[in-house]
């Protein structure tokens, strides 16, 4: 038997024996996706220009409010900095180079995408050709590039073993795609990817939204600080701060 055929066999028993535990999530992360909106930001007296892509954790599905998200954490801390945000929900890496096929030059690129790669099984060559492309296309657009693909998927409570265990393997096999790309490509790789016993996201279940799958506002909270601690963006996002006291409300 092909493996990609025992391996599809595998999942749909998986898929059918946790069907009845994931169904009601299933219902969460419809409208969860439906209630999201993606947060654009555009201050008259912007000094940065950041675009976002990617799927719906750029979007901020899981999020109370779009402020919550990460593009509204963004903005909140740094006002003058005007964000562009054409994630949408679903995208896989090959629909994200397609948001960066239109027009535009920005000074940061924050790509949002991997997630949906999992859990749609992505043939990993054309996965790698897919992050090949997009990190092609934002390097076009921009001086700088994040990539910032969703952590261990398999961990989320949404999965149940054994497509949990697959989910890990996958994102596994993800992370190391995109930090490969990151590191040939010259461009900046944030890791969110935690075994188990090491994942906040298993020691604090509040950082998932009710779905199970997407980031609460707390979750999107604790990819803010690894945003700000692994991409070494300070200095850089420095010039979109208050000049006074002020914030962005």
């Amino acid at each position: 038997m092909r493996l990609s055929l025992l391996l599809a066999l595998i999942v749909a028993g998986a898929l059918l024996g946790a069907a009845g535990c994931t169904a009601w999530r299933i219902g969460d992360a419809r409208e969860l996706a439906r209630e999201s909106t993606p947060l654009q930001h555009t201050p008259a007296d912007a000094t940065l220009r950041m675009l976002i892509v990617g799927d719906s954790t750029g979007v901020g599905t899981g999020a109370s409010a779009p402020r919550a998200s990460l593009a509204g954490l963004l903005a909140r801390d740094h006002p003058r900095l005007w964000i562009e945000n054409r994630a949408r929900d679903g995208a896989t890496f090959a629909g994200t180079a397609d948001q960066l096929a239109r027009d535009g030059r920005f000074d940061i690129v924050l790509v949002l995408a991997g997630g949906n790669d999992v859990i749609r099984l992505r043939a990993p060559d054309a996965l790698r050709a897919d992050i090949e492309r997009t990190v092609a296309l934002a390097r076009e657009r921009a001086g700088v590039v994040v990539l910032m693909p969703a952590g261990n998927v398999g961990n989320a409570p949404f999965f149940l073993p054994p497509l949990s265990w697959e989910m890990t393997r996958r994102a596994r096999l993800l992370h190391d795609r995109v930090r490969d790309v990151a590191q040939r490509r010259g461009v900046t790789y944030v890791d969110l990817f935690h075994e188990r016993d090491d994942d906040p996201f298993v020691q604090r279940p509040e950082l998932h939204a009710r779905d199970g799958l997407h980031p609460s506002d707390a979750g999107y909270a604790e990819w803010y600080r690894a945003l700000l601690s692994q991409a070494g963006l300070g200095e850089r996002l420095s010039a979109a701060r208050p000049v006074d006291s002020g914030a962005w409300r």
